[in-house]
């Protein structure tokens, strides 16, 4: 906790040794932390920190001495670390660099301060912080697993085998129990028992599968196919494609905002956000966006969806209310995943 002068009581001259204490108090403090994006920059092998406020890049972190590069990032509860695997030097699928570890970063300080090695090349890739268990969950697509670390210790404490290749991003039931990865190759979903870790279900459907979200209510899981126009609804309580549901072009990320009234569907190569309404399952309208829309992130009051744009190296503030365009960051080359910092 940060300590303040206000908070103590007024110093006296005379009293020399109370003023030292304080002073080292003050020293030993933690840095002000105040909300933040991050945006993980693949080709600069960087993390960009904006500040919502202004929206501007406010600072640069460097993935100092990582064999390859970074495609994702998640964040502590507190908001004061950041845990971002190192995946490859190349992208999904291509030979090249196994990456083999995961940066853990100070975000008030911006330094790194531990690495989590997996111990061989593993390709690590999505972290998701659950916020129920206090365990972080990283897809390792070449053990064709999730690995579980303790971010208290950052030691790894467990795999789950999703018995498909290339499991690639992953999402978590807002209870903990389960977890769905969307298995890029294959173009399956692998359903995980989180407490069992153990696999309970593997869904077929898609012809490739990159990015996957779930519902606010923890009934459909959203899959795009990336090689047909349409988003795969998985119904959670039969594990089974519930609904095909028609895109204006392939889709890629998807996030459902905060009152679980709309999901927002990034169209790559469309340059579009499309907004679906969840009560009808249709596309109600699209918002222009720069070229190469990737990550989606809906800012915690509600009011404002972030979206990274990874060929011209921006991030788009999106007006929910308005379905807008309100503000373009500039950030490092390769803008990809996204993060809210608290």
């Amino acid at each position: 906790m940060r300590i303040g002068w206000r908070d103590r009581i007024a110093c006296p001259l005379m009293l020399f040794g109370s003023c030292l204490t304080l002073t080292a108090l003050r020293s030993h403090a933690q840095p002000p932390r105040t909300p933040a994006l991050l945006v993980v920059n693949q080709r600069d092998r960087t993390i960009s920190v904006v500040d919502p406020v202004t929206a501007n890049q406010i600072a640069v972190i460097s993935e100092d001495g990582a064999t390859g590069h970074a495609h994702e990032v998640a964040v502590s509860p507190d908001g004061r670390t950041a845990y971002v695997p190192i995946y490859s030097d190349v992208g999904l699928g291509k030979p090249g660099i196994d990456g083999h570890e995961m940066l853990v970063i100070d975000i008030p300080t911006r330094k790194i301060t531990a690495r989590v090695d997996f111990g061989h090349g593993a390709r690590p890739h999505c972290p998701v912080y659950d916020s129920v268990s206090r365990l972080l969950y990283v897809t390792t697509e070449l053990d064709n697993a999730v690995t579980i670390v303790d971010p208290s210790t950052l030691k790894i404490v467990g795999t789950i085998p999703t018995g498909q290749p290339q499991s690639h991003m992953l999402a978590i039931s807002h209870d903990g129990r389960r977890g769905y990865t969307s298995n890029a190759g294959p173009g399956t979903v692998s359903v995980l028992d989180l407490k069992a870790r153990k696999t309970v279900a593997i869904i077929p459907g898609t012809g490739q599968a990159q990015r996957v979200s779930i519902s606010n209510d923890d009934t459909m899981v959203f899959v795009p196919d990336q090689t047909k126009p349409r988003l795969a609804i998985i119904d959670t309580a039969t594990n089974k494609i519930d609904k095909w549901l028609p895109l204006p072009s392939p889709g890629y990320a998807t996030t459902p905002t905060l009152d679980g009234r709309w999901l927002l569907v990034a169209l790559k190569t469309a340059n579009e956000l499309a907004i679906v309404d969840l009560k009808t399952l249709q596309v109600v309208r699209t918002v222009d966006v720069p070229a190469g829309p990737q990550e989606i992130v809906v800012r915690p009051d509600g009011h404002a969806a972030y979206v990274s744009c990874i060929r011209v190296d921006k991030v788009v503030v999106v007006d929910t209310s308005k379905w807008t365009v309100e503000a373009t960051v500039t950030v490092g080359n390769g803008a990809d995943g996204l993060v809210w910092a608290p």
